[in-house]
């Protein structure tokens, strides 16, 4: 037994033994890891005593700034190596920062680190040569066993490679933008060049058909096949544009409660004829007075109308269509469109809504190019709603749309008195309207509109100097004014008639083909009276005039003194 006591004893020495070799392996591989760390080349270790003197320059240090160590220990701050302007700016940010004085120098770059915030900041260093290159720089305060600041240290990475990363990106965000802008400037560019010549078939074809003596049978086939591609033309136009806005981002809305009880009424007034036309049957819901959706008024009824056409163009002869609203959800309300139509396939409802894509429709009697479903499904998700598709083969399609629903808004006083239209008595003399216009079809053709109101009389400008020279002289009851004019554009003609007392008091109406949403919002904040684009509809343009009319009589009233005889 005695044997194997001094046994017994040995393994709490080997133990210390083991314990004390671990320690000096651990001593060991702290300091590999130090020395690995002191000669990296991949990132600069700077180390300065407690006033900031630098004691410690790594290689990485050397390789980046280009010094050697012996060239800056005991020598400098590093401060001196980084942008003198730029430590400035970091004692004075500092300052305002914590309402006390910062010096400029080592102290502004130490100074959270010594409060015991380690402090990351980007500034740019200077190398020996005089080159430079932005970095970032990690600074933490060295202290002692008692909490002491001993020394601080500077560990730092070029930061070159993100920066020209920043700068690349930025110029590619820049070139998107001015590229976007662009593609809006050639939309506005292109609805106008569309439209001007548009606005001369659809014009002159409207006086044609209305004219005296009335057309003939044949010739009022042809007007109506001309006035129909005219229009026809006109939907593709607004359709590109509103898809191209719609892409580009430059497309506002106003989204507000609207009564969903009046946008079906309009949109029923507006597509019943065309269902009359091929014995279609129209049905729509008895909807209560306070059902409001939150929705934009204009772009709703844009996106019901395109479903109702689509639901008569598509449907079979002497069909019908209905308009069902249910309430799929609390707080939702859908608006469905169903048609008696040949129906669709279930890998044709999975294509609906790509641009461009007619479903097999191309060969068919009837026209169009794929994309009114596309806007039509990219308006409902700016107003935030969602549209979808159900369809069966040989029994029809519905198509719904769920907005959210809208509390009605508050009942407020409307003042609708009627304005009299002004028309001199006989004998009086006539009223003159100024139209400003480069192009002579549409001054023609403005010119045959007003030659059928005996009261009016059209003078006629070809470039905004004339007009303006003519206003101050006939001193017209109301302007007519073309946006797109040679020399001054018909915006600064305006603004030059409203300086001059002599004209300031002239309603000016512009007529464009400058239909695109932006240019008509910044023509009525320039402060044209109203805003017609082309192609004209002459009832349109003709209740515009009579406005203007009206309102050129009241200022008549206001402003001029009664005679004293």
């Amino acid at each position: 037994m005695s044997d194997h006591r001094p046994a017994a004893s040995t393994p709490p020495a080997r133990t210390g033994e083991l314990s004390e070799a671990s320690r000096r392996s651990a001593l060991l591989k702290a300091g590999a890891l130090q020395n690995a760390i002191l000669t990296s080349a991949n990132f600069s270790i700077i180390a300065t005593d407690e006033n900031g003197i630098i004691q410690i320059f790594n290689v990485g240090a050397e390789h980046m700034l280009g010094y050697r160590a012996d060239e800056l220990i005991n020598r400098c701050s590093p401060s001196d190596l980084h942008d003198p302007m730029e430590v400035t700016a970091r004692a004075e940010a500092l300052s305002v920062e914590l309402e006390t004085a910062i010096a400029p120098g080592f102290e502004a770059l130490a100074f959270k680190a010594s409060r015991g915030i380690e402090d990351i900041y980007e500034l740019t260093y200077i190398r020996k040569d005089g080159s430079r290159f932005p970095a970032i720089i990690s600074i933490t305060a060295l202290r002692d066993d008692y909490s002491d600041v001993i020394g601080y240290l500077l560990i730092g990475t070029d930061n070159s490679a993100r920066k020209r990363v920043e700068l690349q990106l930025n110029e590619a965000v820049a070139a998107a933008e001015k590229a976007n802008l662009a593609k809006s400037d050639f939309l506005s560019s292109m609805s106008h060049e569309l439209r001007t010549p548009l606005n001369a078939i659809l014009g002159f074809a409207q006086l044609v058909e209305s004219g005296t003596p009335t057309p003939t049978p044949s010739q009022k086939r042809s007007i109506d096949q001309i006035l129909k591609a005219g229009w026809y033309l006109l939907e593709l136009i607004n359709e590109i544009l509103d898809l191209a806005l719609i892409e580009s981002g430059k497309l506002s809305l106003s989204v507000e409660p609207v009564s969903l009880t009046e946008v079906l009424m309009e949109c029923r007034a507006m597509v019943e004829s065309q269902a009359a036309q091929r014995g279609i049957g129209m049905a729509f819901p008895r909807m209560p007075a306070q059902g409001y959706v939150k929705a934009d008024r204009t772009r709703l009824k844009q996106v019901l109308i395109n479903l109702l056409f689509n639901a008569i163009k598509y449907n079979q002869p002497n069909g019908r269509v209905s308009v069902e609203c249910t309430e799929p959800a609390k707080g939702t309300l859908r608006i469905s469109v169903r048609d008696t139509g040949a129906g669709l396939t279930p890998e044709q409802v999975s294509q609906l809504f790509q641009p461009f894509n007619r479903l097999g429709q191309e060969a068919g009697r009837e026209e169009g190019t794929g994309i009114g479903l596309v806007v039509t499904q990219r308006l409902v998700q700016l107003m935030g709603g969602e549209i979808g598709a159900d369809s069966t083969q040989g029994v029809g399609s519905v198509f719904w749309v769920e907005m959210a629903l809208a509390t009605a808004p508050g009942l407020a006083l409307e003042l609708t008195a009627e304005v009299p239209m002004m028309l001199p008595a006989d004998g009086a003399s006539m009223q003159t309207v100024l139209y400003v216009e480069d192009n002579p079809a549409n001054l023609e053709l403005v010119e045959q509109i007003i030659a059928r109101r005996s009261n009016l009389r059209l003078l006629g400008a070809a470039d905004a100097s004339l007009g303006i020279e003519f206003a101050r002289v006939y001193r017209p009851r109301v302007i007519l004014m073309d946006i797109n004019l040679p020399g001054i554009s018909g915006i600064d003609a305006m603004k030059i008639l409203r300086s001059d007392p002599v004209t300031a008091h002239i309603p000016i109406i512009a007529l464009s083909a400058n239909a695109v949403p932006r240019d008509i919002q910044r023509g009525m904040e320039a402060g044209f009276f109203n805003y017609i684009t082309k192609p004209i509809k002459v009832g349109q343009l003709m209740d515009a005039i009579d406005a203007a009319l009206a309102f050129s009589s009241e200022k008549d009233n206001i402003d001029t003194p009664q005679d004293i005889t």
